[in-house]
């Protein structure tokens, strides 16, 4: 793996709780509003610019990408962002409750994200990606990080307590009670050097904007003429958190009808593929199973793991569910465009499936046991890809904490 410093462009000291938000993708623009609303410094300003427009507008108008530059320079004018006096590496911890997980903000090359060294396991839609490219390439910075994972490593391990030791540059809890710490390391070579060494780093969430990372630095190089592969635009950037510390949720999910099915016909259906019968827990407890929400009563479907083949990808719980009930008896052939199927991050638990199938909004849930983080490397290492929706991490990044600018010398006053 090929890693270096930044100049990060970041928040004041006293001004990172109000500046850091969540990532642009896991809230919708009323949410973003609302989050946004008396906080004239609050990120989304930036990553979620739509938020001050009308609701008629495109989120894909000039005026939306314009809006967001005109932010960028505005925060950087008002002091809410600044650039770092030096370049540096930071290790980033962040604690729900009794789970921490610490990650190493950096910036990575895209000749490990082009030669397959740092590892995809989900496909891109392009609308969103020429989204985030756009963005990128306007506010020339990679507002958001990517979040990879990597096979623990001591010496990293090591690297990264001793820099706990010293005192933090940000330490704050959000409204969600996630405490958010951040350590400033400015003598990196050893860990420039202890990344070289990792083979390979895996995408965990933000293939959007590790694609358009990408993008951007190959039309970069295409009208640079002396790119050397060393100029800011190859790098983009990232936290590398190791695998064993992190906590993935399930991706539940909702299909809004039964597929022209009476209850009794679907139940029927669903027994000739699976062992159907009434469960008290709503929650799997291992994998091999699914929990399935209809009429009010919860139900455990069950199957026999042995006969699957060898395939990382078919022996996913959502794989089996896709393949056996979803496709066959409900007629979503396509999860990543069909509008008849939502998916819920696990973050909300299964009273939202409830919620929504009491409500009539959708005719049946379905809860799912989590995906492992070594489902998703051998999926990725296979070269394959999951099926969409598979895993939901917690908790999330904050945006706004750690900007990485393309040229370092280019000012957006």
């Amino acid at each position: 793996m090929k890693i270096k410093p930044l100049i990060a462009i970041r928040p004041p000291v006293d001004k990172a709780a109000i500046v850091a938000s969540p990532p642009y993708d896991v809230v919708d623009k009323e949410e973003a509003r609302t989050i946004a609303n008396g906080n004239p410094h609050c990120f989304l300003r930036i990553v979620r610019p739509e938020l001050e427009l009308p609701d008629n507008l495109s989120p894909y108008d000039d005026s939306v990408y314009a809006r967001a530059l005109e932010n960028y320079k505005r925060f950087h004018q008002e002091g809410a962002l600044q650039p770092a006096d030096s370049e540096a590496i930071y290790v980033y911890r962040l604690q729900q409750a009794d789970h921490s997980q610490l990650g190493v903000v950096t910036v990575s090359h895209i000749d490990d994200y082009d030669a397959g060294r740092i590892k995809r396991h989900e496909k891109t839609r392009k609308p969103t990606e020429d989204d985030r490219t756009r963005h990128v390439d306007t506010l020339n910075a990679n507002a958001g990080p990517v979040f990879l994972t990597y096979r623990d490593d001591p010496t990293i391990d090591q690297l990264v307590e001793s820099a706990q030791q010293t005192s933090p540059l940000y330490d704050f809890e959000a409204a969600d009670g996630v405490r958010h710490t951040v350590w400033e390391v400015l003598d990196t070579a050893a860990w420039v050097e202890a990344f070289a060494a990792v083979p390979a780093a895996y995408v965990a969430d933000g293939h959007h904007r590790a694609a358009s990372a990408a993008r951007v630095a190959r039309m970069r190089r295409d009208a640079d003429p002396n790119s050397t592969g060393d100029e800011e635009y190859n790098w983009f950037l990232t936290v590398l958190f190791p695998a064993q510390q992190l906590h993935i949720l399930p991706y539940n999910r909702c299909v809004h009808d039964l597929n022209g099915h009476d209850r009794e016909a679907f139940l029927a259906a669903v027994q000739q593929r699976f062992s159907l019968f009434p469960a008290d827990e709503k929650v799997p407890l291992s994998p091999g199973s699914v929990r399935m929400y209809l009429d009010g009563q919860w139900y455990s479907l069950q199957w026999d793991a042995a006969p699957l083949p060898n395939d990382p990808v078919a022996r996913l719980d959502v794989s089996v569910l896709q393949d056996n009930l979803l496709a066959p008896v409900l007629g979503i052939d396509d999860p990543r465009n069909n509008p008849r199927i939502e998916f819920v991050g696990g973050i909300r638990g299964t009273q939202e499936l409830e919620r929504r199938v009491d409500s009539g909004r959708a005719a049946v849930a379905f809860s799912m046991y989590p995906v492992t983080v070594d489902q998703l490397m051998a999926v990725a290492d296979a070269g394959l890809i999951m099926p969409p929706k598979s895993t939901w991490f917690e908790p999330k990044l904050k945006s706004g904490l750690l900007v990485h600018e393309l040229h370092n010398d280019r000012s957006p006053e």
